[in-house]
């Protein structure tokens, strides 16, 4: 039987970084939890390879020991004259379970603790909110439903102690003895999962050990969130099994588009119409933004489509304590001439400032 290799396990490299690592654990370990995949032994066992691998990885000083001697159990110490190279391949592991080579010192040994239990799963709750709570930030209450730990059997699925018996394969001990050749191993029973005593299923939550329970929360969203945006809410998860710490809640704001105004990052973008006579001799307008009116100044030959900046102006930024800016796009509208007298001032004023607006174009 080949031995496990945790970085493959975990699906990292071998100088992967610890964040690394509990992010790929973290990843892997809600895709084959069981309470993800009831009833699918496949995933139970990837599930126990995956929280060996990262109980090891994750420990700087035995996954040094894993690196040098390709294995690690609590109780393993190299002896002198023991090399890197050391080949426990032709000893078969396989009948003893668990997760071969690593599992059998560990158990030979009385080996170390329980690989961590992963916390609860993330949930997600969409919240819609308006464009000027988006800038101007927002505290609400929201109500969601959330596997929490059951209070009866605070979370381990079992009817009181007082309920329990002893278990009828280990006969209370809580081991069993496997002779492997000249090895006596002794392992935890299967069936009591080492405690020696049988217990009843919680009536409360049917062995579950977590139960379906209406929650209420208190949300402050930042100013400046942008639709899309995640906001964390560490521990308001779900609860983990066997006293497993809990999930995080991510509320996800779904923002409603402005009328006038479009947000692109931190910046607000809009567009404002002027006359042509303030377009071709400059004036000052006041132009919407998003704390009020302001006032902004038009140079002589503003162009339709040229934009302006207003400095300061736009969506405060979650990332530093700043604003983004307003661009405000000039749209030139030509008035309806009706009358004669207006005629002709047009066309005096096109004899006096001649111009071809198309002379570069191709051909």
């Amino acid at each position: 039987m080949n031995r496990q290799d945790f970085y493959k396990t975990l699906g990292v490299a071998r100088g992967a970084s610890l964040d690394d690592i509990r992010k790929s654990y973290r990843k892997l370990a809600r895709k084959y939890h069981p309470d993800v995949n009831p009833g699918d032994r496949a995933a139970e066992e990837r599930f126990k390879k995956i929280s060996e691998a990262y109980e090891v990885l994750s420990d700087p000083k035995k996954r040094e020991v894993y690196d040098a001697y390709g294995t690690y159990s609590e109780n393993f110490r190299p002896r002198p004259g023991d090399g890197r190279g050391f080949d426990f391949s032709g000893l078969d592991f396989s009948e003893l379970g668990g997760s071969g080579f690593s599992d059998f010192f560990s158990r030979m040994f009385h080996g170390g603790p329980e690989p961590p239990r992963p916390p609860g799963r993330d949930l997600e709750y969409q919240i819609s909110m308006s464009f000027d709570d988006a800038l101007n930030g927002l505290r609400t209450q929201i109500a969601y439903d959330r596997m929490e730990a059951c209070g009866s059997c605070r979370g381990s699925g079992q009817a009181s102690t007082e309920r329990a018996g002893n278990c009828p394969l280990c006969r209370g001990t809580g081991k069993l003895a496997q002779v492997r050749g000249r090895a006596r191993v002794m392992t935890d029973c299967h069936r009591c999962g080492g405690t020696g005593r049988i217990n009843r299923q919680c009536p409360s939550c049917s062995g579950h050990g977590r139960i379906s329970t209406p929650a209420r929360l208190v949300v402050r969203i930042p100013a400046g969130v942008q639709n899309g945006s995640r906001i964390r809410f560490a521990g308001k998860g779900e609860a983990g099994l066997g006293g497993a710490p809990p999930g995080d809640l991510y509320v996800v704001a779904k923002v409603t588009p402005h009328p006038f105004f479009e947000r692109k990052g931190d910046n607000i973008y809009c567009k404002v119409p002027v006359t042509v006579t303030e377009a071709a001799l400059g004036a000052k307008i006041q132009v919407p933004t998003i704390d009020g009116r302001s006032l902004l100044k038009i140079p002589p030959g503003t162009q339709g489509g040229q934009k302006f900046r207003l400095r300061g102006k736009g969506a405060p930024s979650l990332r530093a304590a700043r604003r983004g800016d307003q661009f405000v796009e000039v749209r030139v509208e030509v008035p309806r001439i009706a009358d004669e007298r207006s005629k002709e001032l047009l066309r005096e004023l096109a004899q006096l400032n001649p111009a071809d607006p198309r002379a570069g174009l191709a051909r």
